[in-house]
This record gives structure tokens, sequence and C-alpha cells, in this order.
């Protein structure tokens, strides 16, 4: 058996391939909250506002659904490669409709990047931080990272994307949330006091 296979997501992998409908299943409800997580972050920094990513998530969902037989990968990593591809082209495609729909109103649209490759959790997991990032090190634990993130409160969940992930000064995090400097900081240091309280239930569990 591969070292792929040998993971919880290989091994759903290699089940869902041979027909099992509920490995399938398990399979994608693993991953949602990962696609989520993505989708969010992307979304809020080229539109630079909060905007309901849901829609986008579900649609990269059922391609997926839809396209698993031209997966080729046999391993978590490849998995989460193509899910980000395929949420890649889908949020290029939200941006441009978003875009159109914004000028022919006759509004001024700043420019914004649509860069496929971008990935909140792969940067986070890289950034030199504080320990939820040294927790984050390693690949595998993305999925874990997101579905702990999808335990947070709202706003926990808000300001972890947007200082964390997206890595925006705490003045730009502040005006977001509109709430005073020193309020946000309180509230990114504690949501990152959860994420590894989150994190460490889950190692136990």
């Amino acid at each position: 058996m591969s070292e792929g296979a040998s993971s919880r997501i290989g091994r759903l992998l290699e089940q869902a391939r041979d027909g099992d409908v509920a490995a399938r299943d398990q399979l994608f409800q693993s991953c949602r909250n990962y696609v989520a997580v993505i989708a969010r972050a992307q979304v809020e920094s080229w539109m630079r506002a909060k905007v309901d990513a849901s829609d986008l998530v579900q649609q990269t969902m059922l391609e997926a659904h839809r396209g698993f037989d031209e997966f080729k990968g046999c391993n978590e990593a490849e998995w989460l490669a193509w899910l980000k591809q395929i949420l890649g082209h889908n949020t290029q495609d939200f941006i441009r409709r978003y875009r159109t729909a914004k000028r022919q109103a006759g509004l001024e649209v700043p420019a914004v990047g649509t860069e496929s490759t971008f990935d909140p959790i792969g940067e986070f997991a890289a950034a030199s931080m504080t320990t939820p990032s040294q927790v984050l090190m390693a690949h595998e634990r993305e999925l874990a990272v997101a579905d702990a993130i999808a335990q947070l409160s709202e706003d926990h969940q808000t300001v972890l994307q947007l200082r964390s992930l997206q890595r925006l000064p705490f003045d730009e995090v502040a005006q977001r949330m509109n709430r005073s400097r020193p309020a946000v900081q309180m509230l990114w240091m504690r949501a990152v006091q959860k994420l590894e309280e989150t994190l460490h239930e889950a190692d136990q569990s």
C-alpha cells in the first residue's frame, strides 16, 4: 500500500474508486470545511468585503462529484490540490461575473487578482507566526485545521481569516470588523488559543 493510501483520505479514495458510495460521500464531506475556508478567504480577499461563499463551495463540490473519475491522484496532497484547482476556476468565473455585473450597473470596480493558486491554509502553515502556524506545518494537518476553524465562533473565524490567513494588518482587520485595534488584537489572540485547543482535542480523540 502506498504512503498516501495509508492515510484516511487515501483509504477513502481507494474505497470510492472501488464503488463504495458511502466512502465517496464521506470523502467529500471530510473536505467540505477545507474548501469552504479557502473559498471564503479567496472571495473576501478579492472582493474586499464579506461575501457568502456557500454557492461557490456547493458548485465546486458538485463539479468534483461529477468529475471524480477524472481524478488520477492517489494521496491526500494530490486530492486537495485537485479540489483547489476546481475551486480556483470557479472563483475566477465568480469574479468575472461580479465585475461584469458591477460595470453594467455603472459602479466602479477596483482591479483584483484572480490567481487560482491562492491557498490561505497553506500560507498560514508556512507563515512564521506564533504556535498555531507551527501546528500547521505538516501538509496532512490542513484538513484538521479547516475542521477546527469551522467549529469556532463567527467572530473567531473572521478574525483568523483576515489576520492569520490573509495576513492583513490589524488596522485593516479592525476597520473591516468595525472594532478598535486593541479589541481586534484581543479577539485574535483568543481565536488563536481556541484554535489550538480545538486541534489538541481533535488529536486526543
